[in-house]
């Protein structure tokens, strides 16, 4: 064998050397990502932890809070607003009924025919209507003279057999998805404007009176029954079809929960007692904050970040805007920290909120065997393609982390107004207790709802959770106020 054959043979076992040398560096770099990325995750479910006795902790600190908030005003971070409403829907309701719905930038118009508890609801119809941008930050009277027309312009489209008989006014509730103080059924105070409002005279206003005014002045003759907010409304709707509705929950974007209080449980309430010795108490549970809510650092950071740092705590862990908003900041960790997604990070993944709840919600629902729509998802939103199998899976498991967290904390924040209430036991007649839910996270995020219910379950215990019955109660902010407005009738005895 010659010295140029000898050579190149052992440039060529060199250059094997070489390569192979490299495939096991690589491999090792991959692994040691992969290890990295593994113990992130590890982390961020171990601080995620909801085990039973922290759950009844939280659902603990809960009931001593709303104590303290029903005490005094501004003695709790759970405000437990009186909603003067004293007299929930029997269905025994008869005639036709108005609301309106103003929660953002599109507003709703409904009619409502009621036949007591034979027919129940023999009618419903709404139009809907945006509200343009000008009349978002002009002047009260421009804004509600437009919502006043369109009430007006719904009216004269009705048919002969809605309008009202002689010398009954038509009546409305109004359901009004803005901060405000509540002084009567039908009064309440503006305290300032959010989602892109900014009317400065209609601030500390009497905000059915402004409505008042605007309906005078286009010559509607209708008469404000009822001043609602959404989850009193469900409320209203829940109780209407079950008189065991005592509880209702909003889980959507937000959160939020009001229940039925005994009046003399109430002392902050100095009015005479109402005659059926019961107050409705719209709770704000969105603002609830304790040592015991199982906080990470994403959560910390997202707080920090928002627009509303230190508030709404209970809110930021359980509801639709921000869910997906954690599962992103976790990725994010993934992606710098151990190359999750290969060597650059995806610049998607840097934007807030990008990736959405209802994404989130899909991932997590994905049965398939190559979990494809994990792998769509990633592409569509993030721009993220060529994803391992290994790598999805972990994305919906980090999904189940984010959502079995916040489910079982809904579920602890459930169980907390049901111990206030003093029906988280078994009671000697056996009664059932019928909680009204509403809200898109509930209704379309399938394991989010499944693992609230068997929580729910779970911490009551077998004997108790078979007098605790979850219902699906629709439209709150809509037909919930309507029928406010019919249990709140001037003409009842009629």
């Amino acid at each position: 064998m010659g010295k140029v054959a000898v050579g190149a043979a052992v440039i060529g076992a060199a250059a094997v050397v070489g390569v192979a040398a490299l495939v096991v560096r690589q491999r090792m770099k991959t692994s040691g990502r992969w290890a990295r990325a593994m113990a992130i995750v590890k982390e961020f479910e171990e601080k995620c932890g909801t085990p039973e006795g922290k759950l009844k902790q939280v659902a603990d600190a809960l009931t001593v809070e709303m104590h303290a908030g029903l005490a005094s005003e501004g003695g709790s971070k759970l405000k437990m607003l009186i909603s003067y409403v004293d007299s929930l829907p029997t269905g025994n309701e008869k005639g036709v009924f108005y609301a309106l719905d103003l929660g953002g930038t599109n507003f709703r118009v409904l009619r409502v025919e009621l036949g007591g508890r034979e027919e129940g609801i023999i009618h419903q119809e709404f139009a809907e209507a945006s509200i343009p941008p000008e009349l978002m930050c002009g002047n009260s009277d421009a804004l509600f003279d437009y919502i006043a027309e369109k009430l007006a312009s719904f009216i004269d489209e009705e048919e002969q057999r809605f309008h009202q008989p002689a010398g009954r006014q038509r009546e409305l509730g109004f359901t009004f998805s803005f901060p405000v103080m509540q002084t009567s059924i039908n009064s309440g105070t503006l305290i300032r404007w959010t989602k892109g409002f900014s009317i400065d005279d209609a601030v500390g206003q009497d905000i059915v009176a402004e409505l008042t005014e605007a309906l005078r002045r286009k010559g509607v003759e209708m008469r404000v029954a009822a001043l609602v907010n959404d989850t009193i409304g469900t409320l209203a709707g829940g109780r209407y079809t079950n008189n065991d509705v005592a509880v209702a929950v909003i889980l959507g974007t937000g959160t939020n929960a009001a229940y039925v209080e005994r009046a003399q449980a109430i002392p902050k309430w100095h009015g005479p007692l109402p005659q059926s010795g019961e107050m409705v108490i719209n709770m704000e549970w969105g603002n609830f904050r304790s040592s015991h809510l199982p906080l990470t650092e994403y959560d910390h950071a997202l707080d920090v970040e928002s627009l509303n740092p230190g508030e709404q705590i209970f809110e930021k862990l359980t509801s639709g805007m921000y869910l997906g908003e954690i599962l992103r900041r976790v990725l994010f960790k993934l992606a710098v920290e151990a190359s999750f997604f290969g060597d650059v990070v995806p610049p998607k993944l840097e934007i807030p909120f990008v990736l959405r709840t209802p994404d989130m919600s899909a991932i997590h629902n994905d049965s398939s065997s190559d979990l494809r729509v994990v792998g769509s998802k990633l592409k569509d939103i993030l721009e993220i393609s060529n994803t391992s199998l290994k790598t999805r899976r972990v994305i919906v498991e980090l999904c189940n982390i984010v959502a079995t967290r916040g489910a079982r904390l809904a579920a602890a924040g459930v169980l907390g107004v049901l111990k206030k209430m003093g029906r988280d036991s078994l009671t000697e007649g056996g009664e059932k207790t019928v909680i009204a839910m509403d809200g898109g996270l509930y209704e379309h995020y399938t394991e989010y709802r499944e693992c609230l219910e068997s929580t729910l379950n779970e911490l009551i215990g077998e004997e108790a959770a078979a007098t605790i019955v979850v219902e699906h109660s629709n439209d709150g902010s809509g037909i919930g106020a309507a029928l406010l407005a019919a249990s709140n009738s001037l003409y009842l005895d009629q």
